[in-house]
């Protein structure tokens, strides 16, 4: 066979060298055997002594190789299969964790072997030992704690992989300028209603810089209270937020670029404003409404539910009055005109609620 020429030759080749590494160790000695004049003499310019270190040593090793070869060649194939079998009892994610065992303890090996190296006598023998303990203990250490050491790579794998999930489900939060001059998406924020990225696009920022640099007091100070209100979320509130610089020039309208940018990048539009509401769902685009949520979070009322209210003023209607409850929700009073500055107790007939808030009517209680 082929590989047991290759086998015969390399076992040779090493007798070969040990010998005549031998020899050249033990060249003083044949002083004392050969005279010093014939060990002196040379060939070609090359010593006697290594002339004959290399005959002698070189050829009584590879004599010596070429003879135990075959013995050598016959143990090294069974030792082979042996470990091949070993092997083969094993599982495979025991073999990895024997593998990678061993390479920990033959590095911690090096590691400590360097530090004793440099003790006489046995420093040259110390990163052998340490190679020999540490390798068997990195592999015996592992295979016993595989299931462990699984279980925390796979904890690592679950953890970065929820991360990337994450990361992909990210759904941004597009903030319209109407929704950032109310103000209520402080507070919203602040109870951790709102999840993931909270997204400002430059034109909502630059129309509210227009709205703060205004002539007219009142678009003045709501612009103003509206950048108040995107610092207090970003800073205070530490809120996720970013700044989109992507514009698009082919559209004029606010509301439209709010549309594009929601629909181009999957996000979900904060506002309170009625028809952008409208527009983005015929698009396609995910909307939440803060005047829907306030109207959720109000508490509820059923025809028949008694209540006491004060009535602040007349109704449209002949003999209407209007009063409100805390949460600003219009009651409509029916014969309540008569009542105006009063105190009175009421009985609910109908509730409506729409979009833009819910509207309540009722009628003295007899």
């Amino acid at each position: 066979m082929v590989l047991d020429k290759v086998l015969k030759f390399v076992i040779t080749a090493l007798m070969a060298i040990i010998g005549l590494v031998l020899m050249n160790l033990l060249s003083p000695y044949l002083k004392t055997i050969i005279s010093a004049e014939f060990l002196s003499m040379g060939i070609f310019g090359v010593a006697m002594t290594t002339v004959l270190s290399v005959l002698l040593g070189g050829v009584i090793g590879g004599i010596i190789g070429l003879l135990t070869a075959p013995f050598l060649i016959k143990h090294l194939l069974l030792f082979s299969l042996w470990v091949e079998n070993q092997l083969n009892k094993m599982p495979f994610h025991e073999v990895i964790a024997g593998a990678g065992g061993l390479a920990i303890g033959l590095v911690i090996a090096n590691l400590l072997g360097s530090a004793f190296s440099q003790i006489p006598i046995i420093g040259n023998y110390v990163p052998v030992i340490f190679s020999i303990i540490f390798g068997y203990l990195g592999i015996n250490i592992t295979i016993k704690k595989r299931n462990e050491i699984s279980a925390l790579f796979d904890s690592f794998n679950k953890n970065k992989e929820k991360q990337k999930d994450k990361k992909n489900n990210e759904q941004y939060k597009i903030l319209d300028t109407s929704v950032i001059i109310d103000g209520r998406i402080a507070d919203i924020c602040k109870t951790g209603f709102i999840e993931g990225t909270i997204l400002i696009p430059i034109f909502v920022l630059e129309e509210l810089q227009h709205i703060a640099d205004s002539s007219d007091a009142l678009k003045r100070n709501r612009g103003r209270r509206g950048l108040d209100v995107l610092n207090n979320i970003q800073k205070e509130l530490g809120i996720h937020v970013k700044i989109d610089n992507r514009d698009f020039d082919d559209i004029n309208e606010v509301d439209s670029k709010l549309v594009r940018l929601g629909k181009l990048i999957n996000g979900k539009i904060i506002t309170n404003d009625y028809n952008l509401n409208k527009v983005s769902e015929i698009q396609g685009v995910s909307v939440l409404n803060i005047n829907e949520l306030s109207n959720a979070v109000k508490p509820v009322v059923i025809p028949g539910e008694e209540m006491t209210v004060f009535v602040v003023k007349d109704g449209k209607e002949p003999g209407q009055g209007v009063a409100y409850l805390d949460d600003g929700t219009m009651i409509v009073v029916e014969d309540g005109r008569s009542a105006v500055g009063e105190t009175i107790d009421v009985v609910v007939t109908s509730v409506l609620q729409t979009a833009a808030g819910r509207m309540i009517f009722a009628k003295c209680k007899n």
